[in-house]
């Protein structure tokens, strides 16, 4: 018998004899496989459809739709096309053979097969194909923390360039000077947190904190910040943030950090999509135990083809600025509604009443 610890998995056996099925079944079942089986190839692409397979043992010689028909369907199919197959024949024909590899069969086993080498096939490309795809999701998570890390950082370094542009060019009035000097200072200090967080952490929404208390944020916080952040740079653009009034110490159950930065996707969305028109942010009671937090603008908001796609990875309304739409990667509102929703929250578009677009997040609020 093979040594070594053996990789569970799932297994499709393929086979027009049912007494094949039952010995190969009973044998990778003893040793810990899930299996499935089916007596043709029409069973066996229902079979997948139902249920996902690591390894597809496959009789080569069948009525109907033989191994290799089959194994083209498989091929043909994007969740299947890197399935493993190994080849069950009593065939030892070397031009055969040669038709299996170029088929895309991994491998072969003959009948009648010692079940010890069977098993060590087994076994083998199961370990092969769970490796790969462990290789493959973090791969797919590495690239997920880069992107997120990536477009998290954009908007702390457009309020570096916006400040420190105005003041090497001499455009702003002396009074304002060290309020935009606080806010290269304070975006400074954003984009190192969203490295800490992502980078070191490797944290991408919010959590309880490790004392197990609820992370909280103080919606009068949030006002203040965001006016800070954002009053002056509308102004230069000839529009106005106005700012609902605040309800107090009242908190919702997100990390501050996190919060501001959904808040900052939602603002500089509006500056770039409706630009010109002024931006309000409301914040006000929901369904009970709930707060909305509003952004608002009286731009041409989103076409209703096009709402249903506005979450999606990826996806972009053009701006009509070339410059500013080859600058976005889509995403954004993805990546917001993510984090919200990781915080048992919601986020949403509506159509504003009068024209323009409001996003709307909804928090529990903290206890």
């Amino acid at each position: 018998m093979p040594t070594g610890k053996i990789i569970a998995g799932r297994v499709l056996v393929v086979d027009d004899q049912p007494s094949n099925l039952r010995i190969i079944s009973a044998l990778l079942s003893r040793h810990g496989y899930t299996v499935h089986t089916a007596e043709s190839g029409e069973e066996a692409l229902e079979a997948l459809e139902r249920q996902s397979a690591d390894l597809l043992l496959l009789d080569m010689m069948m009525p109907g739709m033989d191994g290799f028909q089959l194994l083209e369907e498989v091929r043909r199919h994007p969740d299947w096309s890197s399935l493993p197959v190994v080849f069950l024949t009593a065939a030892h024909d070397r031009d055969l053979l040669l038709r299996a590899f170029d088929s895309g069969a991994v491998d072969y086993v003959t009948k009648p097969f010692m079940p010890e080498e069977l098993l060590a096939r087994v076994q083998a490309h199961i370990g092969l194909k769970l490796t790969r795809d462990r290789l493959e999701r973090v791969a797919r998570e590495r690239q997920e923390l880069v992107n997120l890390v990536a477009h998290d950082l954009k908007n702390p370094l457009s309020s570096i360039f916006f400040a420190s542009d105005l003041l090497i060019t001499g455009q702003t009035r002396q009074d304002r000077i060290p309020r935009y000097l606080q806010m290269i200072r304070d975006s400074a200090e954003d984009a190192l947190g969203y490295i800490r967080r992502y980078l070191e952490t490797q944290q991408a929404s919010a959590r309880p904190r490790a004392d197990g208390e609820s992370a909280q944020a103080c919606l009068a916080d949030l006002a203040r910040w965001i006016e800070q952040r954002y009053a002056l740079q509308l102004e230069e653009r000839g529009s106005r943030l106005r700012v609902g009034e605040a309800p107090g110490e009242t908190a919702v159950g997100i990390d501050p950090l996190v919060l501001r930065q959904v808040c900052e996707n939602l603002i500089s969305n509006a500056i770039k999509y409706a630009p010109g028109s002024d931006i309000d942010l409301i914040l006000r009671p929901a369904a009970p135990g709930y707060w909305q937090v509003r952004v608002e603008d009286r731009g041409p908001g989103i076409p209703p083809d096009q709402q249903s796609s506005l979450f999606t990875p990826f996806f972009r309304i053009g701006s009509g600025d070339a410059a500013t739409d080859s600058m976005s990667t889509g995403l954004g509102l993805s990546l917001a509604r993510q984090i919200v929703t990781a915080s048992g929250g919601e986020l949403r578009y509506e159509d504003r009443e009068g024209g323009g677009a409001s996003f709307v997040l909804e928090l529990r609020e903290a206890v």
